[in-house]
This record gives structure tokens, C-alpha cells and sequence, in this order.
């Protein structure tokens, strides 16, 4: 088990890079380091794009601007600065032909056709609340990079199973024991991520548990009172500011 601790956002790994690349023209096997680095590089680029769509909450649901000027590379560009904003450095994509570069490529990709699709939502004039929550669009990104590297690469955004509103969000076993003996103990350091080399579907795969925290702008949603309804139409969960609140769960096959 590897164990990384990632505080306000900013994802602190530390790896000996100078070994990267050292055996041109040979495939090795990523180390536990190496596949750790590259889940954190992705579960930063999805969180740095949700907050993109979260700061732009008021915009998406205004309801007599047509065009938002959010188009996928538009969001894309912000990505990448919020990004560097989040970590502290930008993201020094690998060559073109590195395995964590063509990943992030194509998450990039997943995120700009995620924007493109849903131009005609975000657009409608006439209608206020879109729907068009971080929580949505980060499904929808996931999904979309699922369709492109799916074989390689499995991301799902997850939480407790009783706060799991949407069922394919659902924790499958191994995820649901991480959260319970893991993430929501309470010995268990706020921030830090658990990663396991293990197996899923039957196949070796590097797994790893990103947890998040509600913030403030989460309780509008998800605080109190409990079981009132919210503006999405589900019933607020009674949550507290810093409970745990979701999981990024990256899953990377060998």
C-alpha cells in the first residue's frame, strides 16, 4: 500500500524521475510511484475542471444570456490554469508518445467533448437552472474517457454508499471497504489518498481512493436541514463543512 497526502489541493507526491525514460525502447512495467503519480496528474485534472464549472454556476443558469462562451476549449484552457493555480506548477504533459501524456490528452479530449455536447443546455435562454453541476459534468468527463481509454484506465467519481445519489456512482465492494475502514475512520489523516495494488475484473490493476471534503459551497446542497429538497431535487443530506463527502476512485490496468 501507498499512501499520498494531497492538502489543499495541491498534490504532493515525491518520485525519483530520473529513472524515467532511462531504458529507451523498452516497455517496462510501471512502478507502484510511477502509476501513483499518473492517477494524482488525472484525478487533479478532473478536480481543476470541476471547479472551472463550479465557478461558472451563475452563468451556466443565467436564464436571459444566450451564448456562455463555453465552448470545450474554453474550459480546457481554464483547466489548465486552474490546474497550476490548484498544484502550484503547471501540467508539463510527457512527450506525445509517454503513457501519462496521452492519458491526460485524453482526458482533455473527454472534457472538451463534454462542453461541445451540452452547448445547446448550457445556451437555452428562458430557462434558469441547467442541471449543469460540477457533479453532472464530472460523470459525463469520466464517461467520455472511459470510451477512450477504458481498457487502460477506469475513472469514477464515488462517495459512502448512503450519500451516493446517482446509482452508476455506486461504490463496488473494494471502494466500499476503503471508504468504511479506511477514508472514514477516524484515525485516518484528512487529505490522504490510499492506493492498493490489487485486482479488478479479474485483472492486476493499480487502485486509488482520492477522498473529498464538503465545502462550503457543497452544503447548499448537501448540508442542512436534512431532507429538505434541494435545488436539484433530491433531499439534502444533513452533512457538516470537511465530512467526507466523495471519492475519486482510479483504477489503472497492468
Amino acid at each position: 500500500m501507498l499512501v499520498c497526502v494531497a492538502r489543499k489541493g495541491l498534490i504532493v507526491l515525491s518520485l525519483c524521475v530520473a529513472a524515467l525514460g532511462a531504458w529507451p525502447g523498452v516497455a517496462a512495467t510501471p512502478t507502484e510511484e510511477e502509476d501513483l503519480h499518473t492517477a494524482l496528474v488525472l484525478a487533479g485534472v478532473l478536480r481543476a475542471a470541476r471547479t472551472v464549472i463550479a465557478g461558472h454556476q451563475v452563468l451556466i443558469n443565467d436564464p436571459e444570456r444566450g451564448d456562455k462562451g463555453l465552448t470545450g476549449d474554453a474550459v480546457v484552457s481554464q483547466t489548465l490554469e486552474q490546474f497550476e493555480k490548484q498544484t502550484g506548477s503547471g501540467l508539463q504533459q510527457a512527450a506525445s508518445t509517454s503513457n501519462l501524456g496521452r492519458l491526460v490528452d485524453a482526458e482533455l479530449d473527454a472534457i472538451r467533448e463534454v462542453m461541445d455536447d451540452n452547448q445547446n443546455r448550457i445556451n437555452r435562454q428562458g430557462v434558469g437552472f441547467k442541471g449543469f453541476v460540477p457533479a453532472v459534468f464530472g460523470r459525463l468527463v469520466t464517461e467520455a474517457l472511459q470510451r477512450r481509454v477504458g481498457d487502460e484506465v477506469l475513472i469514477k467519481i464515488t462517495a459512502p454508499p448512503e450519500l451516493v445519489r446517482n446509482r452508476k456512482a455506486r461504490p463496488d465492494s473494494w471502494e466500499t471497504a476503503v471508504i468504511k475502514e479506511k477514508l472514514l475512520s477516524a484515525a485516518w489523516p484528512t487529505d490522504q489518498v490510499f492506493s492498493e495494488l490489487t485486482k479488478r475484473d479479474d485483472r492486476p490493476a493499480f487502485r486509488v481512493m482520492v477522498p473529498e471534503y464538503y465545502s462550503s459551497g457543497c452544503l447548499a446542497c448537501h448540508g442542512e436541514p436534512k431532507g429538505e429538497i434541494d435545488i436539484t431535487g433530491y433531499p439534502k443530506e444533513g452533512r457538516k463543512l470537511g465530512d467526507l463527502g466523495g471519492v475519486i476512485s482510479i483504477t489503472l490496468f497492468r
